[in-house]
């Protein structure tokens, strides 16, 4: 009961601590405007939309004003950072757009392509039977009688085309898992191949059998039955063409993200440019970090405040001496250039420290939350049915005392935009529910992951534009470079053909290990 007041009285003071939301973002927002502030970006802005319940755990003007603050800041000062639902970014508008106009295009393309299958699918199932019924039907008095034989044939047809309808099903019938600039070349010619199977048998069976109105009924089943036997045929070429093709791996290649220079190496098999492209992108959201601009902005600031730093006066008046002002600015340059490399050496080092410290804080924290967590299991169980807390219940109870270190670290390590209270707090009553260490709890936050783990609106990457000089159904070659393309960054492809190896043998006879131990007087055996 006492645990349950205590909540209570947190939350209360968290909605009065929000009261005073406007007053101190402007005293805050004045104190971070002074001339003394370390950070040159502070023109750099963006507003982002989001729901309360999904609002960060920290705004972005708190990670720009980092630099300038002391470790005990979050205990004396008060500066809270709000939100606006009725305004929209530059990227956001940028994206809406595109979407717009893409996705009428696509949306088309597709479902004539799934219309295009299923019509010709039907097809190919409904043509054996047709031509085992159409006699039956239309001259069913002048056939000859089958008996047994036909009675196989009937069940082979049957279990044969069942066969085919489960493999078609296992491989076209999926979910797409992107929509590809064009049309797969071998998927395409195996459309072409079916239908033009299909219609010569159709031709076939009209000019020799409905026509003639054939009244060996057996060799018309006979002939349904090669149809299904070459069916099948067909559907292991699919197989062979479209999954076996490219399993053997021919090329490497290596992935690199342009802003931050971060590379992976893949090997892949033969594929079109464009669907190595899909493969690419499908590693990358697994393999590689989420991106973060707000990393990239510390060396932008520091160069903006080394350019910021030269300034020259023209004391003869304009236009007078300006070979003079080029080479003092030139000198200049020059001084700064040689003494950068030791503020950029001490501003790391003073980041590494910060962010030590206040990831011992942050664990310490978790730590002691997760102890009085275990504790009021201990506790529960001794109370009645209807005063159980549910894992939703104990997060929200444990998360003040960890709110603070959590929302300093990922301020410091910049990674506040990626976790929003809400997602927190889901991530808590899992760790809870599972019974799960304070270490696997704090492994999301400890170290940036993949892009799969955040949520989708917290994305930098939805939609991507393939360049390449070549055709992209064309096959991967030796030596091709294409990029792929998204509003805020791009990763560069570079493709090498893997080596051949030429592996020789060579022989050793177990009988020609034989040794002679050699003894000298002055050793001591």
């Amino acid at each position: 009961m006492s645990a349950a007041m205590d909540t209570e009285s947190t939350y209360s003071g968290y909605s009065h601590y929000s009261g005073h939301s406007k007053k101190a973002h402007r005293q805050g927002r004045d104190r971070h405007k002074s001339p003394r502030s370390k950070d040159g970006s502070r023109s750099e802005k963006s507003v982002t939309i989001q729901t309360p319940p999904a609002e960060p755990l920290l705004g972005n003007d708190a990670s720009r004003a980092e630099e300038g603050q002391d470790d005990n800041w979050g205990e004396t000062t008060t500066a809270i950072t709000g939100t606006s639902e009725h305004s929209i970014s530059q990227e956001d508008i940028a994206r809406i757009s595109k979407d717009l106009e893409d996705s009428v295009g696509l949306d088309c393309k597709r479902y004539l392509g799934l219309t295009v299958a299923a019509v010709l699918g039907l097809l190919v199932f409904l043509t054996p039977i047709a031509f085992i019924l159409l006699p039956q039907i239309l001259w069913r008095d002048d056939l000859e009688p089958c008996g047994t034989v036909c009675e196989g044939l009937f069940i082979s047809v049957a279990f044969k085309l069942l066969i085919l309808l489960i493999g078609t099903w296992a491989l076209f019938f999926r979910q797409p898992k992107a929509d590809l600039p064009r049309v797969f070349v071998f998927r395409a010619l195996l459309l072409v191949l079916i239908f033009l199977f299909v219609f010569s048998y159709w031709l076939f069976y009209g000019v020799r059998i409905l026509d003639s109105k054939d009244t060996n009924y057996q060799g018309i089943v006979q002939y349904a039955v090669s149809l299904v036997d070459a069916l099948l045929f067909i559907h292991y070429l699919a197989i062979v063409l479209l999954e076996l093709r490219q399993l053997q791996p021919m090329f490497t290649v290596k992935v690199v993200r342009s802003t931050d220079g971060e590379s992976r190496y893949y090997s892949l098999g033969h594929l079109s440019i464009q669907r190595a492209a899909l493969v690419v992108l499908e590693n990358y959201y697994r393999d590689f970090t989420v991106y973060n601009p707000a990393l990239l902005t510390a060396s932008k600031s520091r160069a903006a405040k080394h350019m910021a730093g030269l300034k020259v006066y023209n004391v003869d008046g304009p236009g007078n001496n300006a070979s003079g002002q080029s080479r003092a600015m030139i000198a200049a340059a020059a001084r700064r250039r040689d003494s950068s490399h030791n503020e950029l050496y001490y501003e790391e080092a003073d980041h590494e420290r910060r962010v030590r410290k206040r990831r011992a804080r942050l664990v310490v924290a978790v730590e002691e939350a997760f102890t009085h967590i275990k504790r009021l299991q201990a506790e529960e169980q001794q109370k009645a049915p209807g005063e159980m807390m549910d894992p939703r219940e104990a997060a929200q109870a444990i998360f003040p005392s960890m709110a603070r270190a959590l929302q300093k670290y990922l301020r410091t390590t910049r990674q506040q935009q990626y976790h929003s209270m809400e997602s927190i707090l889901q991530h808590l009553s899992f760790c809870i529910t599972n019974n799960m260490t304070p270490k696997a709890f704090l492994e999301r936050y400890l170290n940036p992951g993949p892009t799969l783990q955040y949520d989708r609106e917290r994305w930098f990457s939805k939609q991507w534009t393939l360049v390449s000089e070549e055709a992209v159904t064309s096959g991967l070659q030796d030596g091709v470079v294409f990029v792929l393309k998204c509003l805020d960054f791009s990763l560069v492809v570079n493709v090498k053909k893997i080596p051949f190896i030429k592996l020789s043998e060579e022989f050793i006879d177990p009988k020609s290990h034989k040794f002679v131990l050699r003894l000298q007087s002055e050793t001591s055996v």
